[in-house]
């Protein structure tokens, strides 16, 4: 079966004013991911910016501008500079360099392995630490990991240090430097006692391998918008004036031209298909398998594949214009923003590090000065825990205690705990079908107790049909009904009134008959109706009196007596039909029962989320008895059903449910939904939505089909379980780990390899939103 196109977003959609101008930087000093992130925020507060997205392994960001503002690329510069790191203007957009990064670390590891290898061989499995000619040996090529591997964790704090802040940079380099510091001044000094060499190597070694794993499954975690970057095509096969088809790169393409599509190629930017039958597969855009049908008049997507027809299509929209460059933009806003629960890491990660040092300090100088008080401490808890071999005499004591406490503690786990999982998230979403704003919307998604879902278009498929239509008989519709004497039925009068209307069931009826009447005065009412008057076709000077299609309970209002079509209104209504009625002055001059039919799978969505522990409700603008008949077919209870709601008591019914403590997520696809979603905690729009509904919309499902929104809502719970685990985790490994060192139980060859195991446990436990839809169908 053929599923309902991708709808593209615009950037009123995505929050953004216009498609403003773009810079590109260089940025230098980055390390982790944590780096990368204050880069952004740095970015992100000049004057102007709209949004940056930086790219570690490239060392590269873009800044977006906002359409109005100027661009103050001094500035940028500025702010990069002032948070600790180097940045210089590019003038065009350069390649992404995947394993550039990574090349980086790997340099620290080639040199590094071996000669931390060989160290420990030496000390540990041939007994030479005390062998004169080893020690100066590994003075040699200890300083040597020092110098050249050591040197971006050196570069890195010294700029930090310019710059007023620290990092973990910092705590690598004093704690490094100490070990190292340490072990020269004893070699230096004649004594015979053990030198920490091997132990500075290892620290630097230990860290990069940690540094270049993170790299690795940092990629591997970013994959979702890396295959959307890699998703549009270099070139083009463009046909000319002539009917010659030539390559031409994509970005020489305007819109009106022609493109000629072969079986395989991928569709270079948005466009209408003007010749031609094929389907097409639009999975990576939307997440939905089956490949869909594309004739004349269809619109293709970037990035999509063309699967068995050769098809030619016209450009509609290029560049930074297509919806493959809007949902590109959306993920990347999501995995660079903040979510509430992140500022607690925030406040602890900046003051962590001058923490760090005061407590390395105080444990330096407790066990040099006070070394018989900090043994008995020391004893004592080894006897709960473990006991661990100690540095000979209070100086090396002191010394390897603090540069034990500077390695083990580690910023970086905090400062990640939050964007890992978002990044995570945001890209297991992506991979859906699923746009979310941002990580604030994430948070939300996963505090959500109660699920809204308007009935037009969301819960229905919204292609409503005529099923069957009433008038009442002659004698009780004329004269009174018809006045002016106008010829004509029921429906010619309807499909008049409805055919300038944009609402569904206007749509509808307006399909009912092709007469041509006349009409003076005519307004649509939001949410009731709409009508106007009828010009006599005999005499133009007189008109009808006022004639009104719509609802039921607005024509009640306006004194229409229902009653001869009671019968009727209960007879559709309890099939699930939307009655629309006709009536011309105050009386009822016809009935429309107007039929949508239930979504496929919706009954099984809803019983997902009831399973799962969502409470759901339906609201709508119909009557009672088709509210009802929908709700049961639907699986919802009776009691959730709110039926002839307003478009403006939608928001009023929203807060309601709030006051009870609930976290409301409104599901809905219509202008009328908008001020809901506004209201709600949480706003989904599927993808058929207005842009007035999408632009009040937290989350944005590409595939209409709403089996998508118990996905969203557990893959956001999920998320936000991994932020919690995170968060945990990095304090919980901070508390314990530095304690540890600071009491000589940790050495810091354990220590080195103690951080690095930390980052990897938070962005590994963030990479296993990857595989959350697997585990959990």
């Amino acid at each position: 079966m053929p599923t309902e196109p991708l709808i593209p977003l615009n950037e009123t959609q995505l929050k953004q004013p216009g498609p403003g101008p773009v810079t590109e930087l260089e940025i230098t000093g980055m390390t982790c991911g944590n780096c990368a992130r204050h880069v952004a925020q740095a970015i992100e507060g000049v004057k102007g910016v709209e949004g940056a997205f930086v790219n570690l392994d490239a060392h590269h960001a873009t800044v977006r501008w906002t359409a109005a503002a100027p661009q103050d690329t001094t500035a940028l510069v500025q702010a990069v500079q002032q948070e600790g790191y180097g940045a210089t203007i590019v003038e065009h957009a350069q390649p992404e360099h995947k394993h550039e990064h990574l090349a980086g670390w790997r340099l620290n590891i080639w040199l590094g392995v071996p000669i931390t290898v060989f160290l420990v061989l030496g000390e540990w499995v041939f007994g030479l630490g005390l062998a004169r000619w080893f020690q100066w040996m590994s003075f040699a090529l200890s300083g040597v990991v020092q110098v050249f591997a050591g040197a971006r964790f050196y570069r890195g704090a010294w700029t930090q240090l310019k710059a007023g802040n620290s990092n973990m940079d910092t705590l690598v380099a004093l704690g490094s430097t100490t070990a190292f510091a340490y072990s020269a001044w004893a070699l230096r000094s004649g004594q015979v006692v053990h030198i920490y060499f091997m132990e500075a190597a290892a620290i630097i070694t230990l860290i990069s391998v940690g540094h270049w794993v993170e790299s690795r499954v940092s990629v591997r975690a970013s994959s979702a918008l890396r295959n959307l970057l890699d998703l549009a095509p270099a070139m083009a096969r463009r046909r000319n004036s002539d009917g010659a088809e030539t390559e031409v790169p994509v970005g020489a393409l305007a819109q009106g031209d022609l493109i000629a599509l072969r079986p395989g190629d991928r569709v270079p930017v948005d466009g209408l298909v003007l010749e031609g039958h094929s389907a097409v597969d639009e999975s990576m855009l939307t997440g939905e398998s089956a490949a869909v049908d594309k004739k004349p008049g269809a619109e293709l997507y970037t990035g999509t594949v063309n699967l068995n027809g050769r098809l030619l299509m016209r450009v509609n929209a290029t560049g930074e214009q297509t919806a493959l460059a809007h949902i590109i933009a959306a993920v990347q806003r999501a995995q660079n923003s903040r979510a509430n629960i992140q500022r607690l890491g925030d406040r602890v990660s900046s003051v962590f590090v001058p923490i760090v040092v005061l407590i390395a300090l105080a444990a330096g100088l407790w066990w040099g000065l006070a070394p018989q008080s900090a043994t008995l401490a020391h004893q004592w808890l080894a006897q709960f825990l473990w006991h661990a071999p100690l540095p000979v005499g209070p100086l090396a004591a002191g010394f390897i205690s603090a540069a034990a406490v500077l390695i083990i503690a580690c910023p970086c786990a905090m400062g990640l705990a939050t964007p890992a999982a978002i990044m995570a998230g945001s890209n297991a979403a992506a991979q859906r079908g699923i746009l979310i704003r941002d990580g604030v919307a994430l948070e939300k998604a996963g505090q959500v107790t109660a699920v809204v879902f308007d009935k037009t278009g969301t819960l229905t498929l919204g292609k409503p049909a005529l099923a069957q239509s009433w008038e009442p008989p002659v004698q009780e519709s004329q004269p009174s009904a018809n006045p002016a004497g106008l010829s004509g039925n029921s429906r010619a009068w309807a499909a008049a009134l409805a055919r300038h209307s944009t609402h569904p069931i206007s749509r509808v009826l307006a399909e009912a008959s092709s007469a041509n009447m006349d009409l003076s005065d005519w307004q649509e009412i939001q949410g009731a109706g709409v009508q106007g008057r009828f010009v006599n076709s005999i005499d133009r000077a007189a008109s009808a009196p006022l004639a009104r299609l719509g609802s039921l309970a607005w024509l009640a209002e306006s004194g229409v007596d229902l009653e001869p079509g009671r019968s009727f209104v209960q007879e559709w209504s309890s099939q699930g039909a939307t009655i629309a009625g006709l009536a011309l002055g105050g009386s009822l001059a016809g009935l429309f029962a107007v039929r949508d039919r239930l979504k496929p799978g919706a009954r099984e969505v809803i019983e997902r989320l009831d399973a799962e522990g969502f409470k759901t409700y339906l609201v709508t603008g119909d009557n009672a008895l088709t509210a009802s008949s929908i709700a049961q077919e639907a699986g919802i209870r009776p009691e959730h059903v709110f039926a002839q709601v307003r478009p403006e008591r939608k928001g009023e019914l929203v807060a309601r449910l709030q006051k009870q403590g609930e976290r409301v997520a409104f599901v809905g696809d219509g202008i009328n939904d908008a001020p809901a979603l506004e209201q709600a905690d949480l706003g989904i729009a599927v993808s058929r939505a207005s842009d007035i509904a999408r632009e009040a919309a937290d989350i944005i499902l590409l595939k209409s089909e709403i089996e998508a929104v118990p996905e969203s809502l557990g893959l956001a719970r999920a998320t936000l379980r991994t932020i919690k685990q995170n968060l945990f985790w990095a304090f919980f490994y901070n508390a314990v780990g530095i304690p540890l060192a600071a009491l000589g139980f940790l050495s810091p060859i354990l220590c080195a390899a103690a951080m690095g195991m930390s980052d990897l446990v938070v962005i590994g436990n963030a990479l296993r939103l990857r595989g959350w839809r697997l585990r959990n169908r």
